[in-house]
């Protein structure tokens, strides 16, 4: 057998189901890393984000090429969990964008080999302008590494490009470990649905996250009538707002509400002496409730279990605390889930 090197063009083509299994391969090895003798500098540097973060200071991002194209990825997400974060390319920064950097600030930096040289530029600035540098790096001896306050190990066993010069492997290692340190410090700084709510209202997600507080009545647009209100008044007043209900109140207090299916029943049931009855002799005293933080989508849902038109919205969704407001299917139709157009 000849002892000459495979030309590369000759070596075999590898199938895409294989190519996935090598970068599947590269994320079982970080997993694995991670509950193993990574998991306690990940948990050191989650931490230290984490307290930067409650100081009211930043994590900056940083990276070259592949690796910064993953970082401003990683800044997003970071961002989007509710970490104040921003990417600065380390080109940019050594000709005027260290500005962006503050006291306190982290810098989290980002190269497999360790050793490019933009962000090597980087370190002997940093210390003197109080911001703390750690690194995502396939080789923990590296000079990155080693000016790191905390780097984690990104390394991969090979990469899926057949001649292992494109990054491939590594790139998801780091993209997957970003969405990791992300999330863990997201848990920590108790960031809830909410709070994600908040940072992506347009398109399908905002609906989905949008809360009754945003679509509900409130106002002179809520029907209201007091407990002594005679059967006239009620309906004068759902004719009105034109809810199909209305709910019954002494001063900010809900008593309960009437529907109009409620006020059918009663005059099936009574006949004209049902003109002779008051709110609170007839209302439902316990009500379907809900709170305004809620989600839209959650109001839709109990109104289709129930096959209800409407809720109130009180304080903090059940009937004994103060009115806020009235939400109506109506008001629910864009929240509802989204089917494919039959062709």
């Amino acid at each position: 057998m000849s002892d000459t090197p495979q030309n590369p063009a000759d070596t075999p083509a590898q199938s895409p189901a294989e190519l996935v299994r090598i970068e599947a391969e590269a994320l079982q090895e970080l997993a694995l890393r991670l509950e193993g003798e990574a998991r306690e500098p990940f948990d050191r540097m989650a931490s230290q984000i984490t307290d930067a973060v409650r100081q009211s200071h930043r994590v900056m991002v940083t990276g070259v090429g592949k690796s910064g194209l993953i970082g401003r990825k990683i800044a997003a997400t970071l961002v989007s969990t509710g970490t104040p974060a921003h990417f600065v390319h380390p080109g940019d920064a050594l000709h005027g964008d260290l500005g962006v950097l503050t006291p306190g600030d982290i810098l989290l930096a980002l190269s497999y080999s360790g050793e490019t040289e933009e962000l090597l530029r980087l370190l002997p600035i940093l210390p003197r302008m109080g911001v703390t540098l750690v690194s995502f790096t396939g080789c923990p001896t590296s000079t990155l590494a080693s000016a790191s306050s905390i780097t984690l190990d990104v390394s991969v066993s090979r990469e899926a490009c057949n001649h292992q010069l494109a990054p491939t492997a590594s790139t998801t290692a780091m993209l997957a470990l970003g969405d990791a340190l992300a999330l863990d410090v997201s848990q920590r700084l108790n960031f809830q649905p909410h709070d994600f709510a908040e940072l992506h209202p347009g398109g399908s997600l905002g609906r989905k996250l949008a809360t009754v507080r945003q679509v509900m009545k409130t106002g002179d647009a809520v029907p209201q009538v007091s407990a002594k209100a005679n059967m006239p008044q009620i309906i004068h007043e759902m004719s009105t707002k034109r809810l199909g209900m209305t709910t019954v109140t002494t001063g900010t207090k809900l008593l309960g509400i009437l529907s109009d299916g409620d006020l059918r029943r009663l005059l099936e049931r009574n006949g004209p002496y049902a003109f002779h009855k008051t709110a609170m002799e007839v209302m439902n005293p316990n009500p379907r409730a809900i709170a305004p933080e809620a989600f839209a989508v959650d109001a839709l849902s109990v109104m289709e279990q129930h096959k209800i038109m409407a809720l109130v919205v009180t304080e903090d969704g059940t009937p004994a605390t103060p009115l806020v407001g009235v939400i109506h299917l109506h008001d629910l139709w864009e929240f509802a889930p989204k089917t494919d157009a039959k062709p």
